[in-house]
């Protein structure tokens, strides 16, 4: 799987599918510098689990389905990092544009750095073919 068919199935697609010990949780994304940017906790979707998955650099799997008809675009095992986000301004800034629906929008940041977790999810590198 290359680093350009995940960016294309990302931008084809609003939601994703995380492979979480709950279960599969869907979740709204960005595509945003070659990973996949989610927010959770807080006032914003609770994906159980993914946080501390995140605390640990932990691999995820991760699906993403077409808007228009829902097919599976792509599989694939990505390395979840929790986001320090102070120190990636721009990535929440794409998140926070992609968010529809939020109640006061002008605060959203702010809250997101009080009471959620933000979540790079990086395409993990494919093992070498034998």
């Amino acid at each position: 799987m290359t680093l350009a068919v995940i960016e294309e199935g990302a931008k084809k697609s609003g939601v994703l599918w995380l492979g979480l010990p709950s279960g599969p949780r869907l979740a709204w994304h960005v595509w945003h510098d070659g990973a996949l940017y989610v927010v959770t906790g807080g006032e914003e979707r609770s994906l159980p689990g993914l946080a501390e998955i995140a605390a640990e650099r932990g691999e995820i799997e991760v699906v993403l389905r077409s808007k228009d008809n829902g097919a599976e675009l792509v599989r694939f095992p990505a390395v979840a990092e929790v986001v320090d986000q102070a120190a990636a301004p721009e990535a929440v800034a794409a998140l926070a544009k992609e968010r529809l629906n939020a109640r006061e929008a002008a605060g959203l940041t702010a809250r997101w750095a009080e009471r959620s977790t933000v979540v790079r999810l990086t395409p993990a590198p494919e093992p070498p073919s034998a």
